[in-house]
């Protein structure tokens, strides 16, 4: 039997209003100015290859909810309710992919990159919304006028369309931004879990608002990317208009997620 979540009041316009002097607009001003592309470089030097730790997706779920994500507007609600509303966003939308729906359930657990027992990396190097780094940054980025004060602003290599990258060169050859989409990608791609190439992109890119939303960086997007999009921006509207204030039942709901895992999951134990 399905728990469907039921959704509120709140309208479609009200998602994503960033307002200029607010906790989200500071938290945008140090994602812009920190995440270079010599940044981004050293972290993944940092924290791939993977191994450090090695914890079942519910031992990390629990950890997640000792975590706020400041640079969400939308939602004061534990990771583990997030984790259930979109999951049941996508459930509804599709309820014949499984798949999907086991992807809204644990698209955030790379959020765990924040926790003081794990890696420690401060927010603005683990949430909110992605962008490529190496090259000119899109006016399509929330709070774009912040990037004036990133060095790489300034910096002839990356200052044209395509920087240091090629035409058509696709999204899995940009460096990205850091942050908890690159990193459960690699978790994922490191283990025995045999969820299919479309649950992976949208791992990887979810927070890619500017591509999904906007199309910017389009000119970087290889055919793959185009053939992926509709999945990413399906997921996207399940993700971002679950969040609501209903409450749900965590406990009627948790054992169908338990089920999945264990399907698509032969191993129980993955490498952080």
């Amino acid at each position: 039997m399905s728990h469907i979540i039921v959704e509120d009041d709140k309208t479609k316009e009200s998602y994503r209003k960033y307002e200029e002097d607010c906790e989200v607009a500071h938290f945008y001003k140090e994602n812009h100015i920190n995440q270079t592309y010599e940044y981004v470089r050293k972290i993944h030097n940092e924290i791939f290859p993977l191994g450090r730790w090695k914890l079942s997706i519910f031992e990390v779920i629990s950890l997640l909810d000792e975590i706020v994500d400041k640079s969400d507007p939308d939602t004061s609600k534990t990771q583990t309710v997030h984790a259930l509303q979109a999951g049941e966003a996508c459930r509804k939308a599709r309820p014949e992919d499984d798949w999907f729906h086991l992807t809204g359930f644990i698209h955030d657990l790379g959020k765990i990159l924040t926790h003081p027992n794990m890696h420690n990396l401060p927010q603005w190097s683990t949430v909110g919304d992605t962008f490529p780094v190496g090259c000119a940054y899109s006016e399509k980025c929330v709070y774009p006028d912040y990037f004036k004060l990133n060095p790489d602003y300034y910096n002839e290599k990356y200052r044209s369309e395509v920087g240091i990258y090629s035409e058509k060169i696709g999204f899995d050859n940009v460096l990205m931004s850091f942050g908890h989409d690159e990193y459960l990608y690699q978790v994922l791609k490191n283990s025995s879990c045999i969820l299919p190439q479309e649950a992976l992109y949208i791992i990887r890119f979810h927070s890619f608002y500017p591509w999904h939303k906007n199309e910017a960086y389009s000119h970087l997007a290889n055919e793959n990317d185009w053939k992926l999009l509709p999945w990413l921006r399906e997921f996207q509207k399940c993700d971002l208009y679950s969040k609501v204030d209903v409450e749900i039942d965590v406990d009627l709901l948790l054992p169908y997620y338990k089920g999945l895992i264990k399907k698509y999951f032969p191993q129980s134990i993955l490498e952080w």
